[in-house]
């Protein structure tokens, strides 16, 4: 079986490991192991009698949740399949431009999805093998490389910047807003971030019409299964990605699922709660393991340097010990040296750290 690009393939894990699939501790995809949300079980629960019915094709229930959720109007919102399938939609729209500037290393569906449209894409590296870029440093670099173009670019970066964790500063991607034609934040991850720490465009989106923002409800709510996200944008570029794309995207119990996880505040204040403490375990763990080297991080992630072969270590952690870990081998930059895991809840958490030490001394 050939070996997933993305994590979360228990599959594929499985074959290797020579065990089920959910014999599995799965560290490769960064879901909240705290989910999903009771009340978003019961949504989807008591929705099976509607399945016999289309979808609103306009989801405009859904919609409304999300427009109190974020104080916006409601057609300022437009779900999604997955933030995959408005990548897709964004993807068409790059390709218009003379570039797109990606920062890397970069999430692999933004280049399945620049390359869709024969987009031109620019790199510039927030992190690599032989180098670290801090944030303001690359944010620096983008200006002194790209200035002089930027009015006809675009501009693509997520934040928390997966892999790596980085948060950046709201203030610091404003200034980028006047310069670039199309500036595109993928926020699949800022759910992470308790709300007096994150660092959303979303409050600014109605003053530029020249910024998209994408939201991901399946890593926080524990959903991806259901598929699920949403693109916050100027209802016009809305209004003709709604043109471009199949109809009934969001299935009726996905919807359900959505409008009731994000009412739960409970779950959301739970997790806030949670992932501070797992996080820095995990972390202070990793730190102490002869050979590996911690990024500091402000998602549910935390990206490792490793002196070791990482994809070696993975193939160890899943015959030996049933963990399944994310190398960053599609991630360019990164190669062999650097791998992810997801933060788990404390136990899974002290199994990987147990299991790590066991492998790489060799026991």
């Amino acid at each position: 079986m050939r070996q997933p690009a993305h994590g979360g393939n228990l599959a594929w894990a499985a074959a290797l490991a020579g065990c089920p699939p959910d014999a599995i501790l799965d560290f490769s995809a960064s879901i909240s192991p705290l989910g999903p949300p009771n009340s978003a079980i019961a949504a989807i629960k008591s929705q099976i009698g509607n399945l016999k019915h289309y979808p609103d094709p306009n989801y405009s229930e859904l919609r409304l949740a999300l427009s109190h959720f974020h104080q916006l109007p409601s057609e300022w919102i437009l779900p999604g399949n997955g933030s995959a399938e408005l990548l897709t939609l964004i993807g068409r729209e790059l390709a218009q431009l003379a570039a797109t500037i990606l920062i890397t290393p970069a999430f692999g569906d933004y280049y399945r999805t620049l390359a869709a449209y024969n987009a031109k894409v620019l790199e510039c590296p927030l992190i690599s093998s032989e180098r670290r870029v801090s944030s303001a440093e690359l944010l620096v670099l983008l200006s002194t490389q790209h200035l002089a173009l930027s009015t006809h670019y675009g501009l693509l970066l997520n934040n928390p910047h997966n892999p790596s964790g980085k948060l950046f500063s709201r203030e610091s991607i404003l200034p980028y807003l006047e310069q670039f034609a199309l500036v595109v934040v993928d926020e699949a991850f800022m759910d992470f971030v308790p709300p007096n720490e994150e660092q959303s465009l979303i409050p600014v989106v109605q003053e530029y019409p020249n910024l998209v923002v994408l939201r991901s409800l399946t890593k926080f709510y524990s959903l991806p299964g259901l598929r699920l996200g949403y693109a916050i944008a100027h209802p016009d570029c809305l209004a003709k990605w709604q043109l471009w794309r199949d109809p009934w995207p969001v299935n009726t119990l996905a919807a359900a699922a959505a409008i009731a996880a994000l009412q739960d505040t409970e779950f959301q204040q739970q997790t806030w709660a949670w992932l501070p403490p797992a996080r820095n375990q995990l972390f202070q763990g990793l730190a102490k393991i002869p050979g590996l080297q911690p990024q500091a991080s402000a998602a549910n992630f935390l990206l490792v340097e490793s002196q070791e072969s990482t994809s070696q270590l993975q193939q160890q952690l899943l015959k030996y010990h049933q963990i399944l870990i994310r190398d960053c081998l599609s991630f360019k930059e990164l190669g062999d040296r650097f791998f992810r895991v997801a933060v788990r809840e404390e136990s899974d958490n002290q199994r990987l750290l147990t299991a790590l030490n066991s492998v790489l001394s060799g026991q």
